[in-house]
This record gives structure tokens, sequence and C-alpha cells, in this order.
């Protein structure tokens, strides 16, 4: 579990200093700075969910989406407390700390600060920053253990 719970920590830090930097970087470059042909950093606030959803909501919608991430993150927490698997473990610690992140900047801010802008001419992918990496590496890595787990099974089974 402390692994787990490290590997949140190191994600929470990284996340809140890779947006105090970019931020920085915004204020001083300004917005949007285009980095090579394909990537720009931005300073975008974004009061919703993924792709900005549910951004109309106000106070009340961030205090939902606060207290939804938080319900999420102490599941993720009694998860990791009866895991075996310290490669599960590792991807929890990734989602709970970026989830952390994201819920740091709603309290602080009342949005969550995305900078990363990847796109292909004029098609951009939405906004993002390092705790939305975190969170879908950790979820990514599920998955793979899951499905390398069954097949591992399966190849018991024969």
């Amino acid at each position: 579990m402390l692994f787990g719970l490290f590997v949140a920590l190191l994600a929470f830090v990284l996340d809140q200093l890779s947006k105090y930097y970019a931020f920085r970087f915004a204020v001083e470059n300004g917005s949007p700075f285009e980095v090579c042909d394909y990537f720009n950093m931005v300073s975008a606030f974004n009061k919703g969910v993924s792709f900005s959803m549910f951004d109309g909501g106000g106070l009340w919608g961030r205090v939902v989406l606060i207290i939804f991430a938080l319900c999420i993150v102490l599941f993720l927490i009694h998860w990791m407390k009866s895991e075996r698997s310290a490669f599960v473990r590792l991807a929890l610690g990734l989602i709970v700390g970026g989830a952390l992140g994201n819920v740091a900047d709603r309290l602080r801010m009342g949005a969550v600060y995305d900078f990363l802008d990847f796109h292909y001419g004029a098609y951009h992918w939405p906004a993002f920053n390092a705790a939305d990496s975190f969170i879908c590496i950790g979820a990514f890595l599920i998955v793979m253990h899951a499905i390398c787990s069954k097949i591992k099974e399966k190849g018991k089974n024969k």
C-alpha cells in the first residue's frame, strides 16, 4: 500500500509543479506558444471534466465534481489496500495522484489548469495536463494487467 501512496504523492507533486511552471511560461511567453508543428503550450482553465463536459455547473457543479473525484480516490485507495500486485498499486497510485492534482486545482482556482495542446493542422485534441496523463496511463496499465492476467490464466488451464 505504501508504494501506491508514494506513487500517488509523486504524481501529485509532478502535476502541481508542471502546472506552476507551465503557467509561468504562459505568462512570460504568451498563449498559445508554438513549440513545434503539432504541439503548443496553452493556458486554459477547464471548469468541467474531460473535454470541458459539464462546465456550466457553477459553484455547485464544482462542488459535485470535487466530491465525486474524492469518492473515487477513496475507492481506489481501498482497492490499493487489498491489491497484491505492485504493478496495479503503481497504476492506482498514478490515478489517485492525478485525480488529487485536478481536485487541488478546482479547490484553489475553481477550474483545472490545462496546458498541453497537440494538434494536426487545425484539428486540436482538447488541452490537457500531467494529471490527466497520469490518470490515463494508470487506467491503461490496469486494463493491460487484467488482459495479461486472463491470457496467463487461460494458458494455465490448457
